[in-house]
C-alpha cells in the first residue's frame, strides 16, 4: 500500500520550526530597540543640592546668667524672625523681640528706604540721652555698602575712603551720602516695624544691652 503523508521524521522537524517561529514572533525583546519609538520625555537635571542650614551661634542657653558675667558678648539680629540674640562666649544669655523699619525686606539701599542693613557691623557709639530711650550706634554705612555704591557711582572715592577709615579706627561713619546712616539699636517698642531703618527694642532690653555693649561690639543683622 502506497503511504499518504509526511515523513514522520519531517514532522517532527515542522513541529520545531512551528515552535521557534512563535517563540520569536511572541518575544517583545527581539523586537525592542536602544531608541524608545513612543513620545520622548526630557530628562530633567538632577535637583540643585539645597543650601546648609544656618547655623546657630550658641552651643548652650543660659537666659537666667547674670549680665556681670556677660564678658564677650556678641549682638545677633533675625530679621524675619524679629528677635534679637546676646550671645556670650557661644551661650546663649538673652533674646529679645525687636521692631524693624518700616520696609524691612531686603538690605538697606539707600536713604530713606526704611530698610534695616544687613551684614556684620560693630557698635560704633553709645548714646544714653538718644530720642528713643538709649541707643548703641551701628557703623552703617560699612566698608561693603560703600564700595558697592562706589561702584554703581553712587558716591565718591573721596566717600568711600572716609566710611573705611571711620571702620578702621572704630568709630561711626559718615551719614551724609546717599547711603544714609545713623543706623542705630534703640528702645521705644518692639510691637512692630515703625522705624526709619533701625532695632527697636523695649527699653528694659535697652537697659540691659546699654550694661554690658561697649564700642567694638561685633553686630551680626541677618535676613
Amino acid at each position: 500500500m502506497k503511504r499518504t503523508g509526511l515523513p514522520k521524521r519531517n514532522c517532527v522537524l515542522i513541529g520545531i520550526f512551528f515552535s521557534l517561529t512563535v517563540a520569536f514572533l511572541t518575544s517583545c525583546s527581539l523586537f525592542q530597540s536602544d531608541t524608545p519609538t513612543g513620545p520622548r520625555v526630557a530628562k530633567l537635571p538632577p535637583p540643585p543640592p539645597e543650601p546648609p542650614k544656618e547655623q546657630v551661634p550658641y552651643t548652650e542657653v543660659n537666659l537666667d546668667c547674670p549680665l556681670s558675667l556677660v564678658s564677650n558678648p556678641k549682638i545677633y539680629v533675625y530679621k524675619s524672625d524679629r528677635r534679637l540674640l546676646l550671645v556670650n562666649n557661644g551661650v546663649l544669655v538673652r533674646e529679645y523681640p525687636i521692631g524693624l523699619g518700616f520696609s524691612p525686606n531686603g538690605d538697606k539701599f539707600m536713604r530713606g528706604d526704611g530698610r534695616t542693613p544687613e551684614g556684620q557691623f560693630f557698635i560704633c557709639a553709645k548714646n544714653p540721652n538718644s530720642r528713643f530711650y538709649k541707643s548703641l550706634g551701628l557703623n552703617y554705612p560699612d566698608p561693603r555698602h560703600a564700595e558697592k555704591a562706589m561702584v554703581w557711582g553712587a558716591i565718591s572715592l573721596e566717600d568711600f575712603r572716609n566710611i573705611v577709615e571711620a571702620a578702621e579706627s572704630k568709630r561711626r561713619p559718615p551719614s551724609n551720602t546717599v547711603l544714609g546712616g545713623d543706623i542705630f539699636i534703640h528702645g521705644g517698642g518692639a510691637g512692630r516695624d515703625w522705624t526709619w531703618g533701625c532695632v527697636a527694642v523695649r527699653n528694659s532690653a535697652m537697659d540691659e544691652l546699654f550694661s554690658i555693649v561697649s564700642v567694638g561690639t561685633p553686630v551680626e543683622v541677618m535676613p
